[in-house]
């Protein structure tokens, strides 16, 4: 459904050029909620301005349901603009109008009749659950509100594409998973493409089907949510998932020192992933049963859901003869976890031979 290639951006500065992307490849198929997360300055709002031309590519190619729009017109940029509808931060209402005549202002540049503008508000409001505020004035809205009348405007030309440029930065976190529950409503019922600018994972997590990290104008990581998830490559995307998955040391280690040798009387620090079918067994009883002798201590741990799958985290700690902790740790591995050996660590309160 959209395919960027190679898409480099750069702005003229009094100090000389300034380039924010550097060469994006980036495909989104049709039907995809697609997540684009980065830091402040990254890159990712210009990159979302790029796919509906209102910041063009200095290089590179945009396609959309298969047109190239860097080499249309300005009228058949205008057309095909039309079947792409945006969501902003801040709304971009208009102050002055209704939340009808909000919602009817794109159809009226068309040039629709009266008879289609007035039905397909009506629509609209109905699908966002606002049929009860037309008459309304923005000022008379909440925040989610708001939103929910762009979102409605941004669907009056009947697009195949939804853009999300932080839709839900300006909302508080209950408003913020109305709004995110409403987009994937619309994504599954309208068939709609729809691309989401963020920076906070728990968004990408809740409604996305695959991810973009985008730092500092190049893409370092993409892939399914769950892959990113489960299994982050980047210190950026590290970054960004240790806000949902702490990968602190628990306070009875932090700050000690991390040996990858063995070391008497310390704990074997171990970060655990469950999942699909793995979080539900019992591998760490299993394993206590198996291992008497080897002291088991869990330090954090969490059950979650990314795209209706099952997903564990946990820390856990290993205390024991080092055979007997080596044995525990490949019994763990023929379990087909995927662990990460933080290393041996004394506790705070410890004191080692």
């Amino acid at each position: 459904m959209i395919k960027l290639s190679h898409i480099e951006k750069t702005y003229a500065t009094e100090n000389g050029p300034v380039t924010a992307l550097k060469g994006i490849d980036l495909t989104i198929g049709r039907g995809e909620i697609y997540g684009i997360i980065g830091l402040s300055g990254a890159g990712k709002s210009t990159l979302i301005r790029c796919i509906n031309m209102l910041e063009r590519p200095t290089k590179g190619s945009v396609v959309v349901d298969g047109k190239d729009l860097t080499k249309l017109t300005s009228a058949e940029l205008r057309e095909a603009r039309k079947s792409i509808g945006m969501i902003f931060q801040h709304f971009n209402l208009l102050s002055s109008a209704t939340v009808a005549e909000n919602v009817a202002f794109p159809l009226k540049l068309m040039g629709a009749s009266k008879d289609h503008i007035k039905k397909r508000v009506t629509e609209l409001l109905e699908l966002v659950g606002l049929a009860s505020k037309a008459d309304q004035y923005p000022a008379q809205l909440s925040g989610g509100q708001k939103q929910r009348v762009g979102i409605a405007r941004a669907l009056a030309t009947n697009p195949k594409v939804l853009l999300c440029d932080e839709a839900t930065s300006a909302l508080d976190p209950q408003t913020t998973k109305s709004i995110l529950s409403l987009i994937k409503d619309i994504n599954e019922k309208l068939h709609l493409t729809v691309v989401v600018i963020t920076h906070e994972m728990q968004v990408i997590k809740d409604i996305c089907t695959k991810v973009a990290v985008i730092d500092k104008g190049v893409i370092a990581e993409q892939g399914t949510v769950l892959e990113v998830f489960t299994n982050p490559q980047q210190p950026i995307t590290k970054e960004f998932i240790s806000v949902l998955l702490s990968n602190d040391l628990p306070a009875a280690f932090r700050g000690g020192k991390v040996s990858a040798e063995y070391v008497p009387g310390a704990y074997l620090l171990l970060r655990l992933t469950f999942i699909g079918d793995s979080a539900d067994d019992p591998v760490l009883a299993d394993m206590i049963r198996k291992f008497p002798d080897v002291e088991v201590t869990m330090l954090f741990g969490n059950l979650d859901q990314i795209q209706s799958v099952p997903f564990g985290r946990m820390i856990i700690g290993m205390k024991g003869e080092k055979d007997r902790v080596d044995a525990a740790l490949s019994y763990l591995t023929e379990r087909k976890l995927k662990e990460e050996v933080i290393g041996y660590v004394a506790r705070h309160d410890s004191t080692l031979d």
